[in-house]
């Protein structure tokens, strides 16, 4: 999860300055860039035990190992919480989930690039401090209250305001780990139809990426836990968005989506401040409980988005949030997946064409039944296997076009191949891992941790 903004303390006065601080991320098109996240669990090699943040093998070790590659450490008070290198950063999700956000890139390649250069670093020095990483969407092993709290201001807040809105928001906070895309828009009109189609196809990437089919070291009945549990994490914060798909969507109709999700906190002289449920509505009157007569920041506004968790989040630019953690090649095939689909004009719109049909109630249904079926999943297209497949050959297309069309970017439609694979077998990755489950690690959960460790 992100940390406090960099701070921007122009104080709020008019509403239109919420809506400017998103509209100034539009870009022309040769400036649109790549940014890709991912987390990955952190055990002990000896024993799979989690690792806590202090001690010898602990986190802050591993944080301040990395440091001999040049990243500098993030502080919370006298507490590191996080790494930086130019535009990279290293962060902590609550249980200790350890995440990379990408620098902005140009291409894939870049992305690709980026991702092995830091799980080289993050091998070398875990080797070290005798501890692995895992690329899963849940983790397989632990129960909730065996999993380590990392000592970062806003996760004790959200750790006390979760349980209100949903059962299972403390299990995406500490046992769940994803890989995310954030990418640019040119203009108002094409954000909104980036959404559009980022959130109708976000269940294809759920399905084509699943690949948290264990809890507490058994089956847990489904494909991509990490999905289902955010369907009942907090209703005011995530979902599929239908307002985005009626007239008169724009950069307007989502701030008042964002200003009538409840707040989480005020980040101030470095602390964080609870205002769990209050609204941001009331800061901007001076009204706000946990800081009365104060108004709000633009830094305090871009905090408060990214407590927002729908399927596609809106900031200065477009985070596509449905794929589960996985290995290696998924991290670099989902930047291709939603590049291809996305960021080449006829790509976009045959996109749109698929999708434009649908109703809310058949994404609605999609996006809830994908966890549990995945692949199998009914689409209005069909299965949704064949719609993966349809998807797909736009995003390959795309990637072409891309290529010729700016001859500093190499081909990037190798890195579909590990998708191809998945689609053309009709399995998605959690029904691998059940059959190896079931076959030759003989309901042993724990050869997980060696095969599908970085």
């Amino acid at each position: 999860m992100s940390g406090p903004s960099k701070g921007n303390k122009e104080p709020i006065t008019e509403r239109r300055q919420l809506v400017e601080s998103i509209a100034r991320g539009a870009k022309p098109k040769a400036d649109w860039r790549i940014g890709t996240e991912h987390e990955k669990f952190v055990f002990r090699q000896k024993d799979l035990s989690p690792v806590s943040y202090d001690g010898p093998d602990g986190i802050r070790a591993l944080l301040e190992g990395l440091c001999r590659f040049g990243w500098q450490p993030i502080l919370e008070g006298n507490t590191i919480i996080g790494l930086t290198q130019g535009q990279e950063s290293v962060s902590l999700e609550p249980g200790g989930q350890f995440e990379l956000s990408g620098a902005p890139v140009r291409s894939v390649h870049e992305t690709c690039r980026e991702v092995g250069t830091h799980l080289e670093q993050a091998k070398e020095v875990g080797g070290e401090l005798g501890v692995g990483f895992l690329g899963l969407g849940f983790q397989p092993a632990l129960k909730r209250e065996e999993v380590p709290w990392m000592p970062k201001g806003r996760y004790r807040i959200m750790r006390e305001y979760m349980p209100r809105k949903g059962r299972r928001g403390l299990d995406m906070m500490l046992r769940t780990c994803t890989i995310q895309v954030n990418l640019d828009f040119a203009s108002e009109a094409d954000m909104v139809k980036k959404l559009r189609v980022g959130l109708a196809l976000q269940p294809v990437a759920t399905a084509i990426f699943a690949n948290s089919p264990f809890e507490e070291g058994r089956p847990n009945g489904l494909l991509s836990l990490r999905s289902e549990i955010w369907l009942d994490t907090d209703p005011d914060r995530t979902g599929m968005l239908p307002f985005a798909f009626e007239d008169g969507m724009g950069y307007e109709r989502y701030v008042d989506y964002a200003l009538d999700v409840p707040m989480y906190f005020v980040y101030r002289d470095g602390r964080y401040i609870d205002a769990s449920g209050q609204s941001f509505r009331d800061f901007l009157k001076g009204k706000l409980p946990a800081c009365p007569g104060q108004v709000p920041t633009i830094g305090d506004w871009e905090d408060h988005l990214t407590t927002l968790f729908p399927e596609v989040r809106l900031k200065r630019f477009l985070e596509m949030r449905g794929a589960d953690g996985g290995p290696w090649r998924r991290i670099c095939a989902l930047p291709a997946f939603w590049v291809g689909l996305v960021y080449d004009d006829q790509a976009l719109d045959a996109a749109w064409d698929l999708v434009k049909g649908w109703t809310a109630a058949e994404r609605q249904a999609m996006r809830v039944q994908v966890g549990r079926q995945g692949l199998a999943t009914a689409t209005p297209a069909g299965p949704m296997v064949e719609l993966a497949r349809r998807v797909l050959d736009i995003a390959d297309a795309g990637l072409r076009r891309r290529s010729k069309e700016n001859p500093a970017i190499p081909d990037e439609t190798p890195f579909l191949s590990s998708l191809y694979e998945i689609v053309a077998s009709g399995r998605t990755p959690a029904e691998d891992l059940l059959d190896a489950y079931q076959t030759r690690w003989g309901g042993d959960i724990r050869p997980v941790f060696k095969e599908y460790a970085f």
